[in-house]
């Protein structure tokens, strides 16, 4: 019951900031350019902060484990199934698959993620395994993939410039920096570790209220423009199907018990990413998928989460 209250009390603190954001959206208190000014400093200062001092003063095991793999499998299982169906039964070109096979099994693992892992996991680093894989591995497989089938060859970037795209993401530089300071024994003086701890405790309250920000003007399955059963069939996988394919792996593949067998299930229930959005906006194929996907999974979440509270915890 404790930890039932606990998931309530930490849902209730996100949706709270989720709400002001959307109020500030409302509004327009913080302007037009609120979002990409407010998403530039999580993605670029505060997120990669938390990734470094999570990453610094932590075992390296709790990242290379088997919350690692069971993270790793699911993603691919999920996302492959959607792409084998949507084949099958919708007959879409490649490069809708592909973003409809993120929006089914790419999880939102900073704007919600962390927030959660830390609210309601009480624990930050079971969120770092994965982010590693999604940004290091399975992005850059998916980007080479939309690369190829997507663009014209005059449009397209070349398959080693994909591949270091992900290089170049400063969570990704955190993370790495955070691994090699980890890996060296080193023990930063806490005059360096206190400034990135405060940078990093930004991260979250102000990626919730980005997302909330977000939420303004958003519609679903509008009429004659929505692929409605693309986008259908990605929510049910992401809601329900990947965290049970979590729970199978975890419980059964690697004996997973007690909170790592929660954690993994609570981390796979976790909606579409928004990185998805961004994708699709750059290629110009699948926008409306991803978008839809990650609202309708993001609000499933919440039941979801609360169901495997009650049955896990």
């Amino acid at each position: 019951m404790t930890r039932v209250s606990g998931v309530i009390s930490g849902f209730t603190v996100i949706f709270i900031v989720v709400a002001i954001g959307y109020v500030l959206g409302r509004t327009g208190t913080l302007g037009e350019h609120s979002v990409p000014v407010l998403s530039r400093v999580v993605f670029f200062v505060c997120t990669p902060a938390l990734m470094i001092h999570s990453l610094a003063t932590n075992d390296l095991s709790v990242v290379f484990s088997s919350t690692l793999a069971v993270a790793a499998s699911t993603a691919v299982i999920v996302g492959a199934l959607y792409v084998a169906i949507a084949w099958f039964w919708l007959r879409r070109p490649i490069p809708e698959l592909v973003i409809g096979g993120l929006s089914s099994s790419y999880v939102n693992s900073v704007n919600l993620g962390l927030p959660i892992a830390i609210f309601v996991l009480d624990d930050a680093s079971f969120i770092a395994p994965l982010l590693l894989f999604q940004i290091m591995l399975y992005s850059p497989l998916a980007l080479v993939t939309l690369d190829f089938t997507a663009l014209p060859g005059t449009e397209r970037s070349g398959v080693w410039n994909t591949i270091k795209t992900p290089l170049a993401n400063p969570i990704v530089v955190g993370g790495l920096i955070g691994l090699a300071i980890s890996l060296a024994g080193w023990h930063p003086p806490q005059a360096l570790l206190s400034p990135l701890d405060m940078l990093g405790q930004a991260s979250v309250p102000l990626a919730l209220l980005t997302f909330g920000l977000t939420l303004t003007g958003v519609k679903v399955f509008a009429k004659g423009t929505s692929p409605r059963r693309d986008i259908a069939l990605a929510a049910v996988l992401k809601t329900a199907l990947m965290p049970a394919i979590a729970y199978v792996l975890a419980r059964w593949g690697f004996g997973m018990t007690g909170d790592h067998l929660y954690a993994q299930v609570v981390i796979a229930a976790l909606p579409t990413a928004q990185n998805v959005l961004v994708y699709a906006t750059r290629y110009r194929r699948g926008e409306i998928i991803a978008r839809d996907s990650a609202l309708i999974t993001t609000i499933a979440a919440i039941p979801v989460i609360a169901i495997i509270t009650a049955a896990l915890a």
